[in-house]
């Protein structure tokens, strides 16, 4: 039998209705934290065409062009899983965005 913090004469119904709210609670506060705006991903965009541009300049070419390749392909994924989830036109396009170039929120 499982033991309960309440003692013997607990609810495991109760128990279970606020283990889910405690949880519940915890994931909105993970996204609050997490959560990146378009401007902030604007940022991130602008951050990968700098790098790529001066990766360019600076080294050979190709490896700027797989810079930006590379962070292409990660938003074409995202796209990809975004319309496979169910998320259609621009709002899909926006989740992919914000997955691919919001980092610039931790920055």
């Amino acid at each position: 039998m499982q033991q309960w913090p309440e003692g013997p004469v607990a609810d495991p119904k109760a128990a279970r209705e606020r283990y889910t709210a405690d949880l519940r609670a915890s994931r909105k506060a993970l996204r609050e934290a997490v959560r990146a705006d378009l401007p902030v991903a604007h940022v991130g965009l602008g951050i990968v065409m700098v790098a790529s541009a001066l990766l360019s300049l600076f080294t050979r070419p190709i490896a700027g062009v797989l810079v930006a390749g590379a962070f292409t392909a990660l938003f074409l994924a995202a796209l990809a899983v975004m319309l496979l989830r169910g998320a259609r036109g621009l709002n899909a396009a926006r989740r992919a965005y914000l997955f691919s170039f919001g980092w610039a929120n931790w920055i």
